[in-house]
């Protein structure tokens, strides 16, 4: 019984030294501002960073109405306590251009800007020299290795992957990666996060995709191929999918709604670094929408077209 209570005690003072209270969003994009509601949300200061003013005062107003959105569900008999909802949850996210004064404070960074291996380490440096040693970091990517993005810090055990799904305030999901490096408090303390948030955490080590993509990237271009050799047309095999795998959307809908840029991008760089899988090749429809810039319901054409709203 003494032994259980001490292990009681100091585990929960392990997780009081690891609340997460102060966390700062680099990049305020679909991902980055739906990464900072969730957590203003749940109660916590967020600092948002973005490259200019102009972008900031964008993303605060998508954030004003996607919360809005939210209090109408949650509060549908209450307008005013839905109200009261939004201005509190919006008072707690500060925006800055400034991300090295944006870390300073932080307990949790987390880094959801463009999928380039070059700029998201010239921002990690930046970022590691400026923060306190204890505060954690953490990428967004959905396709780069955490490893590589954390190997030019100073922090290897307190860094890992946090990928959210879009949209984020909606989507229950959390991949919470680990690298060979992060230490065990620092995994912890991302699942403990996560759930803070509301979303259900799965763990995955740093593979290509991690769970999601991995599985759901080359399935999208395997329709491709399918559709490429003319075996069945794009709206067959997504027919074929919802109707006989009960999947909500088809491959073919789903590639449009992530962007036909973005699952290309993804591709390539797979391909680049396992070039011997076969899964992996390069897509010649796909690349071709995207070189007209038809990335899919995004820019009103993909493989299907879509009315412009």
């Amino acid at each position: 019984k003494m032994s259980f209570s001490v292990i009681k005690r100091s585990f929960s003072t392990t997780m009081a030294k690891n609340a997460i209270k102060n966390v700062t969003v680099i990049g305020g994009g679909l991902m980055g501002s739906g990464i900072a509601q969730v957590t203003a949300q749940a109660g916590q200061n967020v600092t948002l960073v973005e490259v200019n003013g102009e972008i900031l005062k964008k993303t605060e107003a998508s954030i004003s109405i996607s919360l809005a959105r939210v209090a109408k569900k949650l509060y549908k008999d209450k307008p005013s306590e839905g109200e009261k909802f939004v201005n509190e949850t919006r008072g707690r996210i500060r925006g800055t251009t400034d991300p090295v004064e944006a870390v300073k404070q932080a307990d949790l960074v987390v880094e959801a800007i463009i999928e380039n291996m070059d700029i998201k380490h010239k921002l990690f440096k930046q970022l590691d020299a400026a923060a306190p040693p204890n505060t954690l970091f953490a990428s967004n990517t959905s396709s780069l290795s955490i490893t590589e993005i954390a190997s030019v810090t100073n922090r290897k055990d307190k860094f890992g992957g946090l990928h959210f799904f879009n949209p984020v305030p909606v989507m229950k999901l959390l991949e919470v990666i680990r690298t060979p490096d992060t230490s065990d408090e620092t995994y912890q303390a991302f699942m403990e996060w996560g759930k803070s948030v509301g979303k259900v955490c799965i763990t995955c080590k740093d593979t290509p995709g991690f769970v999601v993509n991995r599985l759901l990237v080359p399935y999208m271009a395997e329709a491709v191929r399918m559709y490429e050799r003319g075996d069945a047309t794009a709206k067959d095999i997504d027919i074929a999918m919802k109707l006989g795998a009960g999947y909500p959307m088809g491959p073919f809908e789903l590639a449009d709604y992530v962007g036909l840029d973005t699952t290309s991008f993804i591709l390539k760089g797979w391909c680049e670094k396992m070039p011997e899988n076969p899964l992996f090749k390069p897509l010649e429809s796909m690349n071709k929408l995207v070189a007209e810039g038809k990335c899919g319901v995004k820019s009103g054409e993909g493989y299907y077209k879509y009315q412009k709203k």
